[in-house]
């Protein structure tokens, strides 16, 4: 069994910035994908981005260029760097990682951009 822990969420006004964060523990394999994906109301759950424990990232269209994903192996985390965030960014993102056929999801921060 793995544990997904985020912190970072919050309240931050239009074109501000987050940082989210999500760490692993438990049942860890080194060959894993982790990744963000978010949920608003009235929405299904989207990927936001995603990295391979070797370096491949992934983007939506809608946050390429705002924002950035990185990982610390090390310390089985991975960073979403949110930065000119728009109202619509406003959901509850989830961390979720894959290894050897298994997926796992944290319990959801909410980020919400508002004036």
């Amino acid at each position: 069994q793995v544990q997904l822990v985020e912190s970072g969420g919050g309240l931050v006004q239009p074109g501000g910035s987050l940082r989210l964060s999500c760490a692993a523990s438990g049942r860890i394999f080194s060959a894993n994908t982790m990744g963000w994906y978010r949920q608003a109301p009235g929405h299904q759950r989207e990927e936001v981005a995603s990295m391979h424990s070797g370096g491949l990232t992934s983007y939506a269209d809608s946050v390429k260029g705002r924002f950035t994903i990185s990982r610390d192996n090390a310390k089985n985390t991975v960073y979403l760097q949110m930065t000119s965030l728009k109202p619509e960014d406003s959901a509850v993102y989830y961390c979720r990682r894959f290894q050897v056929g298994e997926i796992y999801w944290g319990q959801g921060t909410q980020v919400t951009v508002s004036s």
